[in-house]
């Protein structure tokens, strides 16, 4: 098994590290007693955060149980979840009668959104990003409710200001980054109404080697793809990072809600992250267009003077993308579209 700083090889070591609780994760949960549910364990991100919970609450010693909710279509993943044991509930969160059947927990992970498809079906867009929300935050009034958002809520930001403040005011480019904002909204009325304590995160750009920003570029420079640098700057973080910074938003749900960037606090230079993996991969990278003076950017002061850095930094987290892809790792193959910059997906 790879040890902290070893790239995992195989898809068994990237889930454990990826779900390795730190004990700041765990001290978070200990705060939070009771069961735990997961709202869309089935997308990307979801069971990162249930295998991260579940293997926190046993360091806790606690006996607390873990809720996947999803649809979960693929049924694969439901069988994996279920191995380490995390209980799997089949739902359909746009459906008032599937969320009704779901047992009352105190701390609810709300993971479930959509961003691809926006721009040939935003209808349902809307309704899985704003009035699933609100169904949500209805169903689930009296628990402690972390919503993940998007860094999309920001405009486009000059670059050498270092990105974009929890305090700024939110600024979306594009139908998708506009319904994000209706999720926001919709939490933060039902917080500000009902007295549901809640916390926002806008996560921008998690890496997990099967898939992500640096998943993207090193998979291009490995083929030769062009790789467009109008977007010439990005924010990336280790997906277990983000993921422990998500849990340990549940400590922090309050009245109205607590907003948290959550991002690599490097502001990299795709050019210079291509010429990288070029020189891991030993390819030659093919660039066009030049870079523009603004970006895609979070700032992570807030995040860090609460959990300090994370604990995988970029400079680690492209060598090992570089070695999954060298070595033939399974990847999702689903761009991030990081590249662009009309907030059309």
């Amino acid at each position: 098994m790879s040890g902290p700083g070893a790239p995992p090889r195989s898809e068994s070591e990237l889930d454990e590290a990826l779900s390795r609780p730190t004990p700041a994760v765990v001290e978070a949960l200990l705060a939070c007693p009771g069961d735990v549910a997961i709202l869309g364990a089935g997308g990307k991100l979801g069971p990162t955060v249930a295998r991260l919970v579940r293997r926190a609450a046993d360091h806790a010693g606690s006996d607390r149980r873990v809720y996947a909710v999803s649809r979960f279509a693929d049924a694969t993943m439901a069988e994996r979840l279920e191995e380490a044991n995390i209980e799997v509930l089949r739902a359909d969160l746009a459906d008032w009668a599937s969320l009704a059947s779901l047992p009352e927990v105190p701390n609810v992970l709300f993971l479930a959104g959509q961003k691809f498809g926006t721009r040939s079906l935003p209808s349902t867009t809307w309704v899985t990003n704003t009035v699933v929300p609100a169904l949500v935050a209805d169903r689930f009034r009296a628990s402690r409710l972390v919503v993940l958002s998007t860094g999309n809520v920001y405009p486009l930001s000059p670059v050498r200001g270092g990105g974009s403040r929890e305090s700024d005011t939110p600024s979306p480019v594009g139908e998708y980054a506009w319904s994000c904002l209706g999720r926001e909204r919709v939490i933060e009325h039902a917080s500000r109404t009902r007295g549901t304590r809640a916390a926002i995160v806008r996560l921008n750009y998690a890496v997990d080697l099967r898939y992500g920003v640096l998943v993207d570029l090193a998979l291009k420079v490995a083929a030769g793809t062009p790789i467009d640098l109008a977007m010439g700057w990005v924010n990336v973080i280790w997906q277990g990072d983000a993921a422990a910074q998500v849990v340990q938003c549940l400590a922090r749900a309050s009245v109205p809600p607590f907003v948290l960037n959550v991002a690599g606090p490097e502001v990299l230079a795709v050019r210079a992250v291509a010429q990288e993996f070029g020189r891991l991969l030993g390819r030659e990278p093919v660039v066009t267009g030049s870079e523009a003076g603004d970006a895609l950017l979070s700032n992570t002061d807030l995040a860090q003077s609460l959990w300090g850095p994370p604990s995988v930094g970029a400079e680690r987290l492209i060598a090992w993308v570089a070695d999954w892809v060298s070595h033939g790792g399974v990847t999702l193959g689903k761009p991030t579209h990081y590249e662009q910059r009309e907030g059309s997906f």
